[in-house]
């Protein structure tokens, strides 16, 4: 049973940070400059429409069982910002002539499918919630974003981002930022923020491997593979398996993400920097998985899982709370055998302390 925490607040958060779209602000290409401040600026009204609703959004609850098959609808914004925008795809309908249309019906039914096959948890809420997205946000829109209610996905600029419905992990990254919500509820700033982050990285990895059929060793654990358009010198947004190598380009910069707390980043930009020091739980999750083998989210995500929704942690939860939290539960689930001595390691190998 999920605990809905009593001081619940949806949040809007985004899968590509600030700081890269400031980056891409400045670029001498005016293509790419202009499509960059026209996403910022159009972030930074929703952030600030956000927490002005957030007080009147209604508090999540769980009342009983429901039937356990997804409900997606589908919106196109035809390029502008109202939301949700026409509705073009309803649950059950047969795919139509826009790629972008179906791809996002495919995300959001495959990121239900592992939470409800791989956890028993009946949609982001665990009771059955719609689930709601639009697709062709704004004008060259270079972002997705989960605004307590719904997703929503850009068509990128071309330049740098392409379509954000490409990769099912960026998908299932935002829809997990719902689940957080109503579960552990972590408060989107510093370490909590980068915990928020790293778990939407950690079940979108997991979404994508579960779609592909893909073991821990065989999965490539970048997040927004396909998403960077090719003449960008990078694969993805972040990469699980070594923070900070995602991109080096010289429009987009350098992967600030680090893997170990010695590279720990201390920055007021980012709400902390929860984009980019997610990366040390992001490989403390891999290297346990990696150890475990077989497929990530039957046993190492479970860990993950148990934590999230066990209702023990705080919503300013730090690292080192979360990684004392995951080696509690390896031992509760697992007793202290390979699961629990991977966790304990994973852990230690990113400098985040467990005793």
């Amino acid at each position: 049973m999920d605990i809905t925490r009593s001081g619940y607040e949806p949040v809007y958060c985004t899968i590509v940070p600030p700081h890269l779209l400031d980056r891409l602000s400045q670029a001498e290409n005016p293509a790419i400059a202009g499509a960059a401040r026209r996403t910022l600026v159009q972030d930074e009204a929703n952030r600030s429409r956000r927490l002005t609703t957030a007080a009147a959004t209604a508090r999540p609850t769980i009342t009983g069982a429901a039937e356990a098959t997804p409900n997606r609808t589908i919106h196109d914004a035809q390029n502008g910002t109202e939301l949700p925008g026409t509705k073009v795809r309803s649950e059950g309908e047969e795919p139509g002539q826009d790629a972008t249309v179906n791809r996002a019906y495919a995300g959001l039914g495959a990121t239900f499918d592992l939470f409800l096959k791989g956890f028993e948890r009946n949609s982001i809420d665990g009771n059955g919630l719609p689930l709601i997205a639009t697709v062709h946000y704004d004008e060259k829109y270079g972002n997705a974003f989960w605004d307590g209610k719904q997703m929503v996905f850009g068509d990128g600029d071309g330049e740098i981002f392409l379509d954000f419905t490409i990769p099912v992990d960026v998908m299932a990254h935002e829809l997990t930022h719902g689940v957080t919500q109503y579960t552990a509820n972590l408060a989107y700033q510093g370490q909590s923020g980068a915990l928020n982050e790293s778990v939407s990285d950690v079940f979108g990895a997991l979404v994508k491997q579960y779609t592909l059929g893909q073991t821990a060793d065989q999965a490539d654990w970048l997040i927004g593979e396909g998403l960077l358009a090719p003449d960008v010198q990078g694969t993805a947004l972040r990469s699980m398996k070594e923070p900070g190598t995602a991109y080096d380009d010289d429009v987009l910069g350098k992967d600030p993400q680090p893997g170990h707390m010695d590279d720990y980043v201390d920055t007021d930009q980012d709400n902390g920097g929860v984009h980019i020091n997610s990366g040390i739980p992001n490989r403390a999750f891999y290297l346990l998985a990696t150890r475990l083998g077989g497929k990530a989210w039957e046993r190492a995500g479970q860990i993950w899982y148990d934590v999230l929704t066990g209702g023990e942690i705080t919503t300013d939860c730090t690292f080192t709370d979360f990684a004392k939290a995951t080696v509690g539960k390896a031992a509760e689930r697992y007793g202290e055998g390979d699961e629990h001595e991977a966790v304990l390691k994973a852990w230690s190998q990113v400098g985040v302390p467990t005793a």
